[in-house]
């Protein structure tokens, strides 16, 4: 009898350390958030690098004048690739189990998401409206087509963090969803 019940309890724990199955649903939107990124930061990096104009007064601007535009073009690019590789290695079985190979590469990256649009955000915004009181004055009337394609790269740029943002929560989601929840002292003492 004894060993009976030490079979069934091996075999309870046993079954009780086994990965739990991440819904389907949410495998589907993690797949779908991973490969919207890929054509949203093309599109930002095909945005930003092809932006240019030229102004017989005050020459020639481009994305190479602003060190901003070039970590936003960076990370765009550090962004899609990441999306494409997760979306491939997160139909592989192996790597499914493996938690934390996704959660800690989406939470850097939404950080530096985060970094990037609030950059760009301000670099759109001094274009647009300058900064007075140390005599930086707006560029976008001298330059008002670089600016809209900036603000547009600017837009989906912002998606982009919106889809990483996402991604960490369900990330975080897979990989503590793992443990057990944490046991109330309390209840403890009770028992």
């Amino acid at each position: 009898m004894r060993d009976n019940n030490t079979r069934e309890g091996e075999r309870i724990s046993s079954s009780s350390k086994q990965q739990p199955q991440v819904p389907m649903s949410l495998k589907l939107v993690d797949t779908c958030l991973r490969l919207s990124v890929v054509p949203l930061s093309v599109a930002t990096i095909w945005l930003t690098v092809s932006n240019h104009q030229s102004n017989p007064d005050y020459g020639n601007l481009d994305y190479n004048s602003i060190m901003g535009l070039k970590y936003m073009v960076g990370v765009s690019a550090v962004c899609a690739i990441y999306a494409l590789l997760s979306t491939i290695s997160s139909w592989i079985a192996c790597l499914v189990s493996k938690a934390w190979l996704f959660f800690v590469p989406d939470q850097v990256l939404a950080y530096l998401m985060t970094t990037s649009v609030a950059g760009a955000t301000e670099i759109v915004y001094l274009l647009n409206k300058g900064d007075k009181p140390v005599t930086w004055s707006e560029v976008c009337s001298s330059y008002p087509h670089f600016c809209s394609k900036l603000t547009i790269a600017l837009g989906l740029h912002v998606f982009v963090l919106f889809a990483f943002l996402f991604l960490s929560v369900i990330s975080a989601y897979r990989a503590f969803s793992l443990f057990d929840p944490p046991c109330d002292p309390q209840t403890n003492n009770n028992a």
